[in-house]
């Protein structure tokens, strides 16, 4: 016990004296790692988030992204708090009205007209509008360049747009527009309240464009490592990409910098650094000292920095739609100020233009980002119910879906020419009617119209509704047949795949070359393309999209073709994640109770699309720009599904057996 005390005194003791070193001499500090000095290097630009992208910046690599003070232009007085009128926005909303085009106009120029009046910031009135857009043709004549408007007020709230050079921007009398331009000059460019645009050739694509040209991961052995441009138009090489062959060493030999031809092309390369008006490239790159770090950079980094260059290509850039798009959606940035979209949804797929500040600009309201966020979607769901043919109410149905364990509510969508019942059956989770939509068409049997019926509009069932409180929706036709278990387990797929339409009924597309455009079967396959959204689930925010995103025709070819409503919803759907859905376990006994075919005003659930609908597939990919419909072989079954064991050991009984 003596022995003990004495221990604990001498450990007091020690300790005393050490406290008092401390004291005494401050130099005697435990050991810190080295913090970085505020004057170290400032890494990646400003405008990516360091702590959702880890793939190409590390933390505390990046600077913070905040509003910026107003700057004063070189080329003028303009900014936007002077020269802008933001209180014409009504809601923060940016409404576009474009000028028509005066005089002779090129292609590029009308694929400009096509593409604002075709999105959903267009409007037909000057008087409604935020911003009006002027289109310069560079085939205006000079004494053309000063149009009478109206409206110019001085080029107040007045975007003057040109994806070419004209030499109307030279003698145009901006006053206070905004100027969209090709290739600006540094002269003229007004920083905050300007828009650089890229110099696209003529024969650019309105909608839809080329997928990136990326055909290998890693960087080719014995390349350049860096080519920079010169103001001559030639390029400048350095470096060798010894990190590209780093399992023999029998590259090229560095020998020091060399220019290609004048005019080349885009050499071959790694990284390709466009100065600007930078005098000498080579004493650029010197200055820079970027060869040895760029040596140094893993090849996972490279292929992270070459997918990103991929993104924003085929997100902003790859076709003329893109690139005015993405200008309006700047400018709607500028004026939304604390609302405007976080840098993470503009360097994310699928890009700012997917990802609406109208419906939120928190990342974890989107489908997109929880595998970024390491979060999950909301456990719960909403049914939502389509009732649009004449007949009873969907009680057995109302039940299953109640029962399922994550089930919210149930809302039933009443587009049906018979009143709702006055009564509906007591469920465990809340039930709400909602009135649908409904409108007088015509009546056409093989293109011969025999007068008009009132239908329903199928596209109704992808409105926003704001008794949707829920991230998941289960999309339902009164015709629909699920179990319980169909239902839990098909909600338990999608919480891991949220972005993606997880559903029982799939179709399957395909080129038909006889007929020289595409088709779909609904053939029983492994292969398949899209899902019936008759049984699906998929992310509320797709209704938003839906409604606000997608083209009024593209919208009004669904109404008049209720068939084409899935088709359109999978396009949707698959354009934004470049993904093919999701099929689970539909019991074969439901086949059984399928009604007959699509009649006008008739049931939707359905296997077989109908001939209407087969058009409505090539109308869509012409919409659309290209086919984003993606084909997939996955089907995922829940453990121990039709093993030859007990089923007291499985948690999904009744999907074997009704």
């Amino acid at each position: 016990m003596q022995s003990w005390r004495r221990k604990s005194l001498w450990l007091a003791l020690s300790a005393s004296w050490l406290l008092i070193l401390l004291r005494v001499f401050p130099v005697l500090r435990l050991a810190e790692p080295a913090r970085r000095q505020a004057g170290g290097p400032q890494g990646w630009p400003r405008w990516l988030d360091a702590e959702l992208l880890q793939s190409f910046s590390q933390p505390g690599e990046l600077l913070e992204y905040g509003p910026q003070p107003p700057q004063a232009p070189r080329g003028g007085s303009c900014y936007r708090e002077a020269c802008f009128d933001a209180s014409r926005c009504r809601g923060g909303s940016l409404k576009v009205f474009v000028y028509s085009a005066v005089g002779p106009i090129s292609e590029t120029p009308r694929k400009v007209l096509t593409s604002i009046e075709g999105s959903r910031y267009h409007t037909a009135s000057a008087a409604e509008a935020c911003l009006l857009v002027l289109v310069l043709s560079p085939d205006t004549p000079a004494g053309e360049c000063h149009p009478a408007l109206p409206q110019w007020d001085g080029g107040k709230n007045h975007l003057v747009l040109s994806l070419h050079p004209t030499p109307c921007l030279r003698i145009f009398q901006l006053g206070q527009a905004m100027v969209a331009e090709a290739s600006p000059t540094v002269d003229t460019f007004r920083p905050g309240f300007d828009v650089a645009l890229p110099l696209l050739p003529e024969a650019h694509p309105l909608r839809g464009g080329a997928l990136g040209q990326l055909q290998q991961h890693s960087p080719l052995p014995g390349v350049a490592l860096i080519a920079v441009a010169e103001d001559r138009g030639g390029w400048r090489l350095a470096g060798t990409n010894f990190s590209a062959c780093p399992w023999d060493g029998r590259c090229e030999q560095d020998h020091g910098p060399k220019q290609t031809h004048p005019q080349a092309t885009l050499p071959n390369a790694t990284f390709c650094l466009i100065p600007g008006r930078s005098p000498d490239a080579l004493h650029f790159l010197q200055a820079l000292q970027v060869l040895a770090a760029l040596q140094e950079m893993p090849l996972t980094r490279v292929l992270a920095l070459r997918q990103q260059a991929q993104f924003l290509w085929d997100a902003y850039f790859s076709s003329i739609e893109k690139v005015i798009h993405t200008t309006l959606e700047i400018i709607q940035d500028r004026i939304s100020g604390a609302s405007a979209h976080p840098s993470l949804l503009w360097n994310s797929p699928p890009g700012a233009l997917l990802a609406l500040s109208t419906f939120s600009t928190s990342p974890s309201d989107f489908p997109f980002y929880h595998l970024q966020q390491g979060s999950r979607p909301l456990g719960r769901f909403s049914a939502l119910i389509w009732v649009g043919a004449p007949g009873q109410p969907p009680l057995k149905l109302i039940q299953a879906v109640a029962g399922a364990q994550h089930c919210a509510q149930i809302l039933v969508l009443w587009s049906s020419k018979k009143p709702p019942p006055p009564r509906w059956p007591e469920t465990a989770v809340p039930l709400t009617v909602l009135d649908g939509h409904r409108k007088r068409t015509k009546f056409c049997v093989m293109r011969e119209c025999r007068g008009t019926t009132l239908l329903s509009q199928a596209s109704d069932r992808f409105l926003p509704y704001s008794a949707i409180d829920t991230d998941a929706i289960l999309s339902l036709d009164a015709h629909s047949s699920l179990s319980t278990s169909e239902v839990d387990f098909a909600f338990m797929v999608w919480q891991s795949f949220p972005e993606r339409m997880v559903g029982f009924l799939t179709w399957s597309h395909f080129w038909d070359e006889a007929q020289g455009g595409w088709g779909y079967t609904g053939e029983r396959a492994n292969e398949f393309s899209m899902v019936l959204t008759s049984a699906a689930f998929y992310h509320r925010y797709y209704h938003t999209l839906f409604t606000h995103s997608l083209p009024k025709a593209l919208r009004t070819l669904a109404d008049e073709s209720p068939p084409c409503v899935d088709v359109l919803m999978n396009f949707l759907v698959a354009a934004v994640t470049k993904l093919p859905p999701i099929k689970v376990p539909y019991g074969p006994w439901h086949q059984k109770a399928r009604p007959p075919p699509l009649a006008p005003g008739g049931p939707r659930f359905r296997a077989e699309p109908q001939p209407a609908s087969q058009d409505c597939l090539n109308q869509m990919a012409a919409g659309f720009g290209h086919m984003p419909l993606v084909s997939s072989r996955l089907r995922l079954d829940p453990v121990l599904f039709k093993d030859p064991v007990s089923v007291l050991r499985k948690k999904y009984r009744s999907l074997e057996k009704p």
